[in-house]
């Protein structure tokens, strides 16, 4: 699940506006002006490039054909030429370090543009060379698929979608038959590793000659986070959850081991429902899945959206309505705005329906009303656009847990024939998702974090060495393969994913904001939006409205008048 944000959001009118910002002390009309007039002409010479490479990166994913790809490289180094030009830069800088800009807006713009082209101050080649293999690794991604002996092929070999692979990770009783497709899943890894490996170099390569000490570092630092603080953030969330995990864990492992008829001592990675563990395995008394079995997914979402006064139906239409799995399409989910004016934001998806799809396509529409569509269009187009990765992220998570609970399913319009085991069955899900979710991100942001300061180590043993630590499953004895290349994220999102871990803790502050101010101080777990306008009303005010004109940390006191913390999360999961 995924916002995808492809090259540079553009400026267009340069209006003044107030917001949470403040003048320079040393304001200087002269300087200004200067600012304005470089971002009117960064517009002209960028806009119609980053549109060029937003369709051809969308056309790439959808149709997998080599010439899509082609020409989504193509683009992607032409902007890229733009982004990397040496006196544009050099002018830039000498706008932001003379300081003196009397319009707030204004001198955000330069800083955020500022971020954005500093990483692209390197040599033509080097760039270029990051793009293609960027580029090659991603077409196997999306090509892959798992295959499996079967007697009936043609070539001894059935092809299983991402799909396929879940369900039989979520139904099979055989533990032989779960350990082969889990490990054909994994082979996607073996076909990622030699890029990865070179492109990780070339990452680290470009951020040493930036000045930064590794990629890791660099990303963070653009992306206005602090590595330090960011670390001791996942600290105290791993103090706050271990626990709580370890006898949710319990419980788990306890039906696992029935369900497949093994002991518990013998659970294996492949006994837990998702290839990666990051989501609850499916034990519970009341299966989600049947109450999604008959439902029409994307109605479900367009109402819900409609009732809050947030429509996605531009959004749908815009994707075509093309949402069901294929060859060729790119086999996960992901939300991406073309143009940043609000008349073309793309949802792509796979749908089974199922509560995973439910609950994916709540979260993706909920990316997609956090985007140029309900952020001001009198915003310029470089703050056009989310506070940050973390916040669209939260708003996703904010929206796409109502998949769980049945008064939303039930103001839906949808019947819920055994409530009591879905009400005990829900909740433990949504409690128990929160905890497994929470571990599987300090896996993702740790080792990516250890492979970047040590590319040379050995990366399967860093890989499983942090599996066992934050997620406590067992590695395959003997196992040495580089599973990690099998997760997207580290080739087509790097450094990107405890964005949604801190999307979870800026998602659980709006919520309880929203039942406080919306709702009149009510019970949180009793808050489902369903028909009330109200809520898009706030959150329009309270979190689309300032664009990138706020950082993340003053959009979530704004939004919630605190600093983002664990706090309001552990609550939804009866922590601390």
């Amino acid at each position: 699940m995924l916002s995808i944000r492809i090259g540079i959001a553009l400026v267009a009118c340069m209006g003044a506006l107030s917001w949470a910002l403040t003048p320079s002390a040393n304001a200087d009309a002269g300087a200004t002006k200067k600012a304005r007039d470089f971002l009117d002409a960064f517009t002209r010479r960028i806009r119609p490039l980053d549109i060029t490479v937003n369709r051809a990166w969308w056309d790439a994913n959808m149709t997998g054909k080599p010439e899509a790809f082609k020409a989504k490289e193509d683009a992607q180094n032409k902007l890229d030429a733009l982004l990397a030009d040496k006196q544009q830069f050099a002018e830039l800088k000498t706008i932001k370090d003379a300081g003196g800009i009397d319009d707030p807006v204004v001198k955000r713009a330069i800083d955020v543009v500022y971020l954005l082209l500093l990483e692209k101050q390197l040599d033509t080649k080097l760039l270029e060379d990051m793009t293609k293999l960027g580029n090659e690794i991603e077409s196997i991604f999306t090509n892959f698929r798992a295959k499996i002996k079967d007697t009936d092929a043609k070539d001894g070999f059935k092809k299983l979608t991402d799909g396929e692979v879940r369900k039989v990770l979520k139904t099979s009783t055989l533990s032989e038959r779960r350990q082969e497709v889990w490990e054909a899943s994994k082979e996607l890894g073996r076909e990622v590793e030699p890029g990865l490996k070179k492109l990780v170099k070339l990452r680290n390569e470009a951020a040493k000659r930036l000045g930064f000490a590794n990629f890791h570092a660099m990303q963070l630092q653009l992306s206005e986070q602090n590595g330090n603080d960011l670390i001791k953030l996942f600290d105290r969330l791993d103090e706050l959850t271990r626990e709580p995990f370890i006898k949710a864990k319990a419980e788990i492992d306890i039906e696992l081991a029935k369900a497949c008829n093994v002991r518990i001592a013998d659970l294996m990675p492949w006994h837990y429902h998702d290839p990666f563990f990051q989501e609850v395995p499916a034990v519970f008394k009341a299966d989600l899945d049947k109450i999604y079995a008959q439902q029409d997914l994307i109605k479900l979402c367009r109402d819900f959206y409609r009732g809050i006064d947030l429509p996605i139906d531009l959004v749908i239409e815009k994707t075509g309505n093309d949402f069901a799995p294929r060859e060729g399409k790119n086999p996960h989910a992901f939300c991406t705005d073309i143009t940043r004016d609000g008349t073309d934001v793309r949802v792509l998806a796979n749908i089974v329906p199922n509560e995973y799809w439910m609950s994916t396509m709540l979260h993706e529409f909920g990316h997609a009303v956090y985007s140029s569509i309900n952020i001001p269009a009198k915003l310029p187009y470089v703050l056009r656009s989310e506070s940050h990765i973390l916040t669209t992220e939260g708003v996703a998570m904010l929206f796409e847990k109502n998949s769980k609970r049945r008064a939303w399913l039930e103001q839906m319009g949808v019947k819920v024939d055994d409530p009591k085991a879905f009400d005990e069955t829900a909740a433990k899900m949504s409690r128990y998702q929160l905890l497994i979710f929470s571990r599987w991100c300090q896996v993702m942001l740790r080792f990516e974090k250890g492979m970047y300061e040590n590319p040379e180590q050995d990366l399967n043993k860093l890989w499983w060495d942090t599996v066992e630590k934050y997620q406590m499953l067992r590695r395959p004895t003997g196992r040495s393969a580089p599973d990690y290349g099998s997760k997207y994220h580290i080739v087509g999102a790097p450094v990107y994913y405890h964005n949604y871990m801190m999307g979870e803790l800026f998602a659980s502050q709006v919520h309880h904001a929203i039942a406080r101010k919306v709702y009149a101080n009510a019970d949180p777990a009793s808050v489902t939006y369903v028909g009330n306008k109200q809520v898009g009303a706030f959150m329009r005010q309270y979190v689309f409205d300032p664009g990138r004109t706020m950082t993340w940390n003053e959009l979530t006191r704004h939004a919630t008048g605190a600093d983002l913390s664990p706090e309001a999360f552990a609550k939804d999961f009866g922590g601390k």
